[in-house]
């Protein structure tokens, strides 16, 4: 394939443009950057228009082969992520990875529940995973993984770390605030570098825990962190895959497709913007929010003030801080960190106030949407009479909002499937009288015994759990 136009060795910059350029594999090591900000590329490849036609048509692996090559620069050979890739796919439970149904004239749906923990993060963790533990070995490192979640991240980064000789791994994960299935895909791994963390707060707090260990400097570097949230690059570009997947299923690049993503931390609907970036003729992307909807207000108005965090029956959207939302204000204010960097102070003091010209280029790029709990029951009850489709109630956030733009695009509109139902079962037979069912290998799961550790919502003391097992 013809692959990239005028691809130069890759390099990625810090938002906050304080700390110095990194190569790939850095990148995907150090996660967080030292001055605070998130990793970019310093420019955007473009995939060519003979790549993307022959691209119709092929596997899911090419596709996210010709997706991450120009960005891994000397870091990895074709060869070596082609293993990776087939590798991370393999346990897939759908032969198309990641199959497009159609629910209605112009509107489909894109299921992204088929891999080992029934949720879209197993796209990008799979094989970042993989990626890690190939440099680790190359350079002889052990990392320490930390990583914050809302309920789905956390099993899907264990499922890709447990085992490893060389990464102890850490969820920092709400108490009493994801399904009873997702916190046992955390809680019954019983492999010795798998450590769950039920944290008295909510996501938030716990994504503010895990920054604040980046920012200590020496904690940082004696138990060598790394970070397999959103904010870690390798993830949002083996994400914008699927886009490129789907918009060659339909057509592209002879014609525009546009996505509805269900939307908490803003890295999957990132992962489509890289993929427009890319060349992928996207004509909208449509964030697409539950009653903690403080990316919509942002999108809509360009001001927000951070509320309290309302439990919801779509808990892995139940966020207000979201911080690959910093990669979007970062490229929307033309990548003038100083702007960036007085945004985020902003923030700090619980609102931001959007300038003009930075909202007019997000909404140039982004439209916005929600759903309240009682559309999102009523979404699930209206796709299972008309369509015969179960969906989580995440998914039924993103078709709820695709149907209210139905008449607004001219374009097929793609929502995201973004978990399997059985995932959020009360919610699902709470809405539709039916109860999904686990995939066969699954169906043990409440029969295992789980590890359950409880963390106050304090800095020092989930460290301390942190030293005193790194450290037997």
């Amino acid at each position: 394939m013809s692959g990239c136009k005028g691809v130069k060795r890759m390099q990625y910059i810090s938002t906050r443009g304080h700390s110095r350029p990194l190569g790939f594999a850095d990148t995907l090591l150090t996660g967080l950057a030292p001055d605070g900000g998130l990793y970019l590329p310093n420019e955007w490849p473009r995939l060519t228009r003979e790549t993307l036609e022959k691209l119709q048509g092929s596997d899911y692996g090419e596709i996210v082969l010709e997706t991450l090559l120009p960005f891994v620069g000397e870091d990895f050979s074709r060869d070596e992520l082609t293993r990776l890739i087939q590798d991370a796919y393999a346990q897939f439970r759908h032969p198309a990875i990641c199959p497009l149904i159609q629910l209605a004239p112009h509107l489909h749906l894109l299921e992204l529940f088929h891999g080992p923990t029934l949720a879209f993060k197993d796209f990008a963790l799979q094989l970042v995973g993989r990626m890690f533990a190939h440099i680790l070995e190359q350079r002889g490192r052990r990392v320490t993984i930390v990583g914050a979640t809302s309920g789905d991240t956390g099993s899907a980064a264990i499922e890709a770390f447990r085992g490893l000789d060389s990464a102890d791994i850490f969820i920092l994960y709400p108490f009493g605030r994801v399904s009873e299935i997702q916190r046992r895909q955390m809680t019954v791994p019983d492999d010795e570098n798998v450590h769950a963390i039920a944290v008295d707060g909510d996501f938030d707090a716990c994504q503010a825990l895990v920054k604040a260990m980046f920012n200590d400097e020496d904690f940082r570097h004696q138990y060598q962190l790394g970070a397999v949230n959103s904010i870690n690059w390798a993830r949002i570009v083996a994400q914008a895959a699927y886009y490129i997947a789907a918009g060659v299923t339909l057509g592209s690049p002879d014609r525009q497709v546009s996505f509805v993503v269900p939307t908490g931390n803003f890295g999957d609907i990132f992962a489509g913007y890289t993929a427009k970036r890319m060349g992928l003729p996207i004509d909208r992307l449509v964030v697409a929010t539950n009653q903690n909807d403080i990316l919509h207000r942002f999108l809509s108005s360009g001001h927000a003030r951070i509320n309290a965090v309302l439990p919801s029956i779509s808990p892995s959207m139940d966020i207000q801080v979201s911080s690959n939302f910093e990669r979007a204000l970062f490229e929307a204010s033309d990548r003038d960190a100083g702007c960036l960097r007085a945004l985020m102070e902003q923030a700090q003091t619980g609102e931001m106030m959007i300038p003009g010209s930075t909202l007019h280029q997000l909404q140039e790029v982004y439209a916005s949407g929600r759903a309240s709990e009682q559309q999102t029951q009523d979404c699930m009850a209206v796709v299972l009479k008309e369509t015969e489709q179960l969906v989580c109630p995440h998914s039924a956030v993103g078709i709820h909002v695709a149907r209210s733009l139905r008449n607004e695009t001219s374009s097929p509109l793609i929502s995201l499937a973004t978990a399997h139902p059985a995932k959020f079962p009360d919610a699902v037979q709470a809405a539709t009288g039916m109860i999904p069912a686990l995939p066969t290998d699954m169906q043990d799961l409440f029969d295992r015994k789980e590890r359950i550790m409880r963390a106050p919502d304090d800095l020092r003391a989930v460290q301390s759990i942190i030293r005193e097992r790194c450290d037997r």
